[in-house]
């Protein structure tokens, strides 16, 4: 039967479910479960931010466009069932690990067996290939180079990259330029600095969600030989480097509008300004050991990273309004 609620649910956030649960469910809410659909919505914003700098330039096409955020949704979605798989063939995600903590397995889980696992695989990777090839085919020129980037990123991103400290400077680089960026140039034909600058203010928001993720599984990670950013860092630079690129962003949206690449709506992204004390005092100490009495139990053990998801929520909405409100303007 299918639930609509549970798509939304899935979309919202990594529910935790049990085998009868699990059973009960469409294929469509067991697709967005596994491979954690609730954090694709940073990716559609960033096709969503190429479309509409190219409408400004007057070069959006509808059919380029819907390709290319598809084609996006399914490859981010591919990266998430194989850094499941790949942790947890390699052992990472084994004995209740972070990871198993706060959302659903579906493997450590034994929701799904591998089998299973890899038909939801083929098919989510299938669609992502074939709308790049369609794309390809349509543009030619970088399309091809910007595809097999992301396919980089997507095959290797788990490993190796990430058990170097280079999977945040990857996911920077990933939701910044190559997304924003590569829409921008599937839809308009040519490649633009200016969008790629104003890319990085989107791609600092997943950057950071990441990096508090990271820092919140920092001794879990240490303890598996995982080498992310923040066990090189550690915890409390990691925190200072989250809190630098959160400014980061409201500095870089301040700098476009004096020189001239953006308007006055832009400045709409400080309306998030009365959010940061709370989030700056979060920041500033260390991860409490047990969670405070209000906060909510099904999203412990996280911490610095749902705080830095929501803040990203908040300012990703308004900057793509304030996009928006720029572009019909001028």
């Amino acid at each position: 039967m299918i639930d609509v609620r549970m798509w939304g649910r899935a979309l919202d956030r990594m529910p935790k479910l049990s085998q009868s649960e699990w059973r009960a469910l469409d294929p469509v809410a067991k697709w967005l479960i596994a491979c954690r659909a609730s954090v694709l919505f940073m990716t559609f914003t960033a096709a969503s931010l190429g479309g509409l700098l190219a409408w400004r330039a007057g070069a959006f096409h509808w059919d380029l466009w819907l390709a290319t955020m598809l084609g996006l949704l399914f490859a981010h979605a591919t990266n998430n069932l194989l850094n499941d798989y790949t942790d947890s063939r390699r052992g990472i995600d084994r004995d209740n690990y972070y990871r198993n903590q706060y959302g659903v397995h579906v493997l450590e889980d034994g929701l799904m067996s591998e089998a299973q696992f890899w038909r939801y695989l083929g098919v989510t990777a299938s669609i992502a290939v074939a709308l790049g090839g369609w794309l390809v085919f349509q543009r030619s020129g970088l399309t091809l180079d910007l595809m097999l980037a992301g396919a980089f990123f997507v095959l290797f991103y788990t490993w190796p990259l990430k058990y170097y400290g280079l999977g945040e400077p990857a996911v920077l680089l990933v939701w910044g330029p190559l997304m924003v960026g590569g829409s921008f140039y599937v839809l308009a034909g040519y490649w633009d600095w200016n969008v790629a600058a104003l890319s990085l203010v989107f791609a600092l928001g997943p950057t950071t969600v990441l990096f508090g993720k990271h820092t919140d599984k920092l001794d879990a990670d240490r303890a598996r030989g995982v080498n992310t950013l923040p066990v090189i860092l550690g915890e409390a630079r990691s925190r200072s480097w989250v809190l630098a690129m959160i400014a980061g962003q409201y500095i870089v949206c301040i700098a476009l509008v004096i020189m001239g690449g953006f308007g006055w709506p832009l400045l709409l992204v400080l309306a998030s300004l009365p959010t940061l004390p709370a989030l700056w005092r979060v920041f500033r100490a260390p991860k409490p050991a047990a969670p405070p009495a209000d906060y909510p139990r099904d999203i412990w053990p996280l911490w610095f990273s749902a705080l830095a998801f929501r803040h990203t929520r908040h300012f990703t909405s308004l900057f793509l309004l304030a996009a928006i409100v720029d572009t019909l303007l001028r």
